[in-house]
Formats: structure tokens, C-alpha cells, sequence
């Protein structure tokens, strides 16, 4: 999987942006044929000044996105992270109630 970490308007530390990338490395975890992963970092203009964080993951035939919006990026990471979780676990039995072959064939296993 190759995860890829873009920071909008601002650059972002090396803490935050290695606790992003292993938060979106652990989803490999749970579903082999993740594709790529992209990690959008962004401020939302408002008095607060509110963290924005969007997680896109690229699977076979899909595209999952988690957005998060709250006042700490290290949580905006997690809760954009565990929707995507959500969606790759209903992604993944539904592929699996299709077709097992298919699976197998997205994974690698079987050649075609």
C-alpha cells in the first residue's frame, strides 16, 4: 500500500505526520487489497480554528473517504481513520457474500 501525506496551507510536523502514516498503515491489518492511501491535512478558517483531516483509500472497484473536523489533528487522525475502518469492514464482507474468488484474485493469491 502506498500512503501518501499532503498538509494544505501550512507544513506539517514530523510527529504529526508519521502518527498518520502508521495510522493508516494498521488498516492493511484488516484488508489486504488497499491500494493507496491518501492523507489530507487542512485548517478550516473559522475562530477556532478547527483541524481538518480526510483520509481517502483506494480499493479494487471503490474509493473510501473519512473526513474528521476537530480541534486537535491527532484526533481529527483517529476518527477519520476509524470511519474509513467502518466503511473497509462493510466493504469487505460484501466482496466476501460475492464472490471468495474474487477476493483472492484482488489479494494476489490466484493468479488469473
Amino acid at each position: 500500500m502506498d500512503a501518501h501525506i499532503t498538509s494544505r496551507h501550512f507544513k506539517a510536523h514530523e510527529t504529526l505526520l508519521e502518527y498518520s502514516e502508521n495510522a493508516v498503515l494498521q488498516l492493511s491489518h484488516y484488508y489486504d487489497g488497499i491500494i493507496r492511501a491518501d492523507v489530507t491535512l487542512s485548517f478550516e478558517k473559522t475562530r477556532k480554528s478547527t483541524k481538518v483531516v480526510e483520509v481517502r483509500l483506494s480499493v479494487h472497484n471503490a474509493v473510501l473517504v473519512g473526513i474528521a473536523k476537530t480541534e486537535d489533528f491527532f484526533k481529527s487522525v483517529d476518527e477519520a481513520v476509524a470511519k474509513v475502518l467502518a466503511q473497509l469492514k462493510k466493504y469487505k464482507s460484501k466482496i466476501k457474500g460475492k464472490d471468495r474468488v474474487r477476493v483472492r484474485i484482488v489479494r494476489g493469491k490466484i493468479a488469473v
